[in-house]
């Protein structure tokens, strides 16, 4: 997986862009989350490890742009801090962060929470995905929703989208449909 680190010190920095790089992922590392925040635009990372106490823009307000920048794609944030206590925790997870690991850095604890991170991710895109499936009539073309109720298509599509529709006749249908009721029409007036 690609992952975006932010870490202000060194050594530390170091030693998880190492340890990530063992596991087999491609790490981009930021020194504070200004940083990673453009790091993530531009990778479309979708794991961030970082650390809470940065300068220019910490951890919490880096996790609290993420989250509400309008994209689509979730990312796992996970904070690596030395600040514990349930205070700091309610307010990182307040923040939208996913998962915590304490410094000093575990290598065991890490290689969890990733395996974690990439169950949930996985499963999000499968969700995704199901959403995109829409139960269509194949004779009436409406949609079915998720009370079991079924929409026009333009309904459907307007109260999900905001898509409005203006109405036409495609050259096959006019050929197929349209034609033969005007030429009955005509048919039937001169009789």
């Amino acid at each position: 997986m690609k992952i975006v680190i932010a870490e202000d010190d060194p050594v530390s920095q170091k030693i998880l862009r190492v340890t990530l790089e063992k596991l087999g992922h491609t790490v981009v590392a930021a020194n504070h989350g200004r940083e990673a925040w453009e790091a993530l635009l531009a990778t479309k990372a979708k794991i961030i490890v970082s650390d809470w106490m940065m300068p220019e823009m910490d951890g919490l307000e880096l996790c609290r742009k993420i989250r509400a920048r309008p994209a689509k794609e979730y990312v796992y944030f996970i904070m690596l801090t030395a600040r514990t206590g349930a205070t700091n925790y309610h307010q990182a997870m307040d923040a939208g962060v996913d998962d915590f690991l304490t410094k000093p850095l575990s290598h065991e604890e890490l290689t969890i929470r990733l395996r974690v991170a990439g169950r949930i991710l996985e499963f999000i895109d499968q969700i995704r995905e199901l959403k995109r499936l829409l139960p269509i009539c194949m004779y009436c073309k409406k949609i079915r929703d998720d009370q079991d109720y079924w929409h026009q298509v333009e309904a459907y599509l307007h109260d999900h989208t905001g898509t409005d529709f203006s109405h036409s006749i495609c050259p096959e249908c006019y050929e197929t449909q349209v034609k033969p009721q005007l030429k009955a029409l005509q048919d039937e007036a001169s009789s």
